[in-house]
C-alpha cells in the first residue's frame, strides 16, 4: 500500500460551507495580516498557504469515502458516501471513459450516509468496468438496489452497465483480495457495522467507522486493541466528545477522539486519523478537537508518540 486519500469524511449526512462561514474565514484571515504588505501574487499565495486549515480551507462536507492506493492497477475504496461522486469523476479524468477499470469496494454498513453516493458513481454506468463490492451484511446488495428503486431515485439499478458483483465476507477471517490481506471485525452499531484491517507490502491500514466502544467492557476493548495492533494508520470514528458518547448519545453507535487515543496507544499504532466528523461541527470546532486530542495524547503517552490528524476531503496520507 502506498497512500490513503480521503474523498468524504463527514458522518450522518453531507454538509456545505455556508456563505456566512466563508465570510467569517475571510474576516479571520484579514485580521491576521497585521500590516503585512503583498507585492506579488506569490506573496498572497504564501500567506494563504500558511493559514491554518480551518481558516484558509475546510475539512469538507462529503460523507464517507476513502481510497487506498495499493500500487496495483485497480482501485480500492471504503464506503460509498457522497464522496464517491468526485472520486468517480477523478478516476474517469485519469483513465477516460473507455479504459475498463476494476474497483474493489469495502462497505462498513448500509446506512444511507455510506451508500448515498453510489447512484452518482459514474464508473458504475460504463460497460467494461468491474465493481466488486464486499461486506459483512447479507442484505448489502438489496440495500444498494433498493435506494435506486421508485420513488427514491429516478434511475433504476438496472441502468448500471458495469459488471457488479457482491461478496459477503466472514469476520475474524483473513481474506486475500486485491493483493491485500483483509480482515473484518463486527462493531457495535445499529444493525452492526464492520471494521477492516488491510495489510500489504509491510503496511497496515485500519478503517473503523460507525463503531461505539464500551470502555466498561474490557473484553470488547481488547479485541479492538488487537485489531489495531501495530497499524500504520487507524481511521477512527471520532464523531462525539467523550462526555456525549457516554451520556446523552450513549448507544448511538459512534465513538470519541479520546477513546481513539486510548485504543491506539494500547495497540502501539502509529497514526490515529479522526474521521466521521459530526455534521454540526464547524471547521473551527474540528480544529479544536484535533488540538485537544493531540494534547491528550501527549499527557497520556507512555511509549512512542502517536501521531494524530483529522481527516478532511482531499487529504492524503503517504504510507
Amino acid at each position: 500500500m502506498k497512500r490513503i486519500r480521503f474523498w468524504g469524511t463527514r458522518g450522518s449526512l453531507p454538509v456545505a460551507l455556508t456563505a456566512a462561514g466563508v465570510r467569517q474565514k475571510l474576516v479571520t484571515a484579514l485580521r491576521g495580516v497585521n500590516g503585512r504588505t503583498f507585492v506579488t501574487d506569490r506573496d498572497v499565495a504564501d500567506y494563504v498557504n500558511g493559514l491554518d486549515l480551518h481558516v484558509g480551507g475546510t475539512y469538507g462536507g462529503h460523507s464517507s469515502c476513502v481510497e487506498i492506493e495499493t500500487g496495483e492497477p485497480h482501485y480500492v475504496l471504503c464506503d460509498l458516501g457522497s464522496g464517491v461522486r468526485p472520486f468517480g469523476e477523478a478516476a474517469l479524468a485519469r483513465h477516460g471513459a473507455k479504459a475498463p477499470q476494476t474497483y474493489h469496494i469495502f462497505m462498513s454498513h448500509m446506512h444511507w450516509d455510506h451508500i448515498m453516493g453510489f447512484p452518482f458513481f459514474a464508473p458504475a454506468y460504463i460497460p467494461g468496468n468491474r465493481l466488486c463490492i464486499y461486506g459483512g451484511h447479507a442484505a448489502l446488495e438489496g440495500a444498494l438496489r433498493r435506494q435506486q428503486s421508485p420513488p427514491s431515485f429516478p434511475v433504476d439499478f438496472s441502468a448500471l452497465r458495469a459488471t457488479i458483483e457482491f461478496f459477503r465476507l466472514k469476520p475474524d477471517t483473513r481474506h486475500s483480495i486485491a493483493g491485500m490481506a483483509v480482515t473484518l471485525i463486527r462493531q457495535y452499531h445499529s444493525g452492526d457495522s464492520y471494521g477492516y484491517r488491510f495489510e500489504s507490502g509491510g503496511r497496515t491500514v485500519v478503517y473503523s467507522t460507525d463503531s461505539e466502544h464500551k470502555l466498561a467492557d474490557p473484553q470488547a476493548s481488547e479485541a479492538f486493541v488487537n485489531f489495531f495492533r501495530d497499524a500504520d494508520v487507524v481511521i477512527f470514528d471520532a464523531m462525539y466528545s467523550l462526555a456525549d458518547a457516554i451520556s446523552v448519545k450513549a448507544d448511538w453507535g459512534h465513538s470519541s477522539n479520546l477513546v481513539g487515543v486510548e485504543l491506539c496507544q494500547r495497540a502501539s499504532a502509529r497514526h490515529l486519523c479522526l474521521f466521521h466528523h459530526e455534521p454540526a461541527s464547524s471547521d473551527e470546532t474540528i480544529a479544536g478537537v484535533l488540538k485537544d486530542t493531540r494534547r491528550y495524547e501527549e499527557i497520556t503517552r507512555t511509549g512512542a508518540p502517536l501521531h494524530v490528524s483529522a481527516a478532511y476531503d482531499g487529504m492524503e496520507i503517504d504510507l
